[in-house]
């Protein structure tokens, strides 16, 4: 759904714009000051030390130097010797830092910007085939949940979207509430006795009775700018928007409490879309491919990528380019009792069991 420019590249492009004006106005003054270290935009890895160093005007005396990450205020230095940056407890992604210079009765400031990255390549993972179970193929899947023993299914597209019970043994679907024509369903999640469900780009969201899967209610959603994937961690509700940032929703109002940039180790990954909570990561599907991130949550670290290639032949099951290029791999549910991970996409006659096996290239 997105081309060109990532979004992180389009921020730091913004950001060097700025900064190139900014240094052009201090260079037509006598009180000339700024970074020498790091360089705007510089990558750094979570958990290594950065050089703040600046190159001062000789015109001004300086009494002293506050140095900020983002609003917080990490050190102050009386004399114009550089700091060292720690970086090990910052969110990974993009981070403004300033340094306010204060000398003969007036102040100034100075910016640049560093991208934390995650501090090692992710593990590498394929995949064993355990169990291969029937799928609806009119089901355009966007939310997929595994509880007591059922399978909990958002089917989306306009005119076609709807919240499912679907047996996994069978692949019959027992229970249907079908949604408002008008509204493209998107992810799902289990939260108790409810079901919550989003929508695509209408900026709504549902509630349903898991029991009876009859609605109970409708909410505003406005966290991203589309409704994508869903997961609960048990505390809040995990929310993606097809970008690189995973949303913190409160688990009673769904209002936003907080987010995640998710980055590898060597910069952001963007398409984020169906989600599962396992065993304390988040386990992420990136759209139009063929992986699963598993992402701590803490931070955004991407710790393991799941190269699911050749698990189903849509190339020649699907007989247009629409079709291949639309009914992609989406959709990932976990049974956290008999602790068996299934994977999906949308229309696919097939539901599979699968079991992680670690490379033997990872280091």
């Amino acid at each position: 759904m997105h081309s060109g420019l990532k979004i992180s590249q389009i921020k730091t492009l913004l950001f060097i714009g700025i900064v190139v004006v900014f240094v052009s106005a201090c260079k037509n003054s006598s009180t000339y000051r700024s970074f020498l270290s790091p360089e705007v935009g510089q990558n750094v890895s979570s958990g290594t030390e950065v050089e703040v160093k600046i190159l001062f005007g000789k015109d001004k005396k300086v009494d002293s130097v506050v140095y900020l990450i983002d609003s917080t205020k990490v050190a102050s230095k009386v004399d114009t010797t550089s700091i060292r940056l720690k970086t090990e407890e910052l969110k990974l992604g993009s981070h403004l830092l300033t340094a306010k210079i204060y000398g003969e009765g007036t102040s100034e400031e100075l910016t640049a910007n560093i991208n934390v990255l995650a501090a090692k390549a992710p593990i590498e993972y394929t995949y064993k085939i355990i169990k291969t179970l029937p799928h609806d193929t009119s089901s355009y899947v966007e939310g997929l949940e595994y509880h007591d023993g059922f399978f909990y299914e958002s089917a989306g597209d306009y005119g076609h979207s709807s919240l499912r019970k679907v047996e996994p043994s069978t692949g019959k679907v027992l229970q249907s509430t079908p949604v408002d024509k008008k509204y493209f369903a998107e992810g799902i999640t289990v939260i108790g006795d409810k079901i919550i469900q989003l929508t695509y780009q209408e900026k709504m969201g549902f509630v349903y009775d898991k029991a009876t899967l009859k609605k109970l209610s409708e909410f505003s959603y406005t966290t991203g700018k589309e409704g994508w994937g869903l997961a609960f961690d048990g505390q809040k509700v995990l929310n993606t928007d097809g970008t690189d940032t995973i949303f913190f929703l409160d688990k009673n109002d769904y209002r936003r409490i907080g987010s995640i940039t998710v980055y590898d180790n060597k910069g952001s990954i963007e398409n984020l879309n169906e989600l599962e909570f396992i065993d304390g990561k988040i386990y992420a599907n990136v759209y139009t491919t063929d992986t699963i991130l598993i992402i701590n949550p803490q931070n955004g670290a991407v710790e393991g990528r799941i190269n699911l290639s050749g698990i189903f032949p849509a190339n020649d099951y699907f007989k247009t380019d629409f079709e291949r290029g639309n009914n992609v791999l989406n959709g990932i549910a976990w049974d956290a009792k008999g602790k068996r991970l299934f994977v999906t996409g949308k229309k696919w006659p097939k539901i599979f069991e699968i079991k992680l096996i670690a490379n033997s290239t990872n280091k």
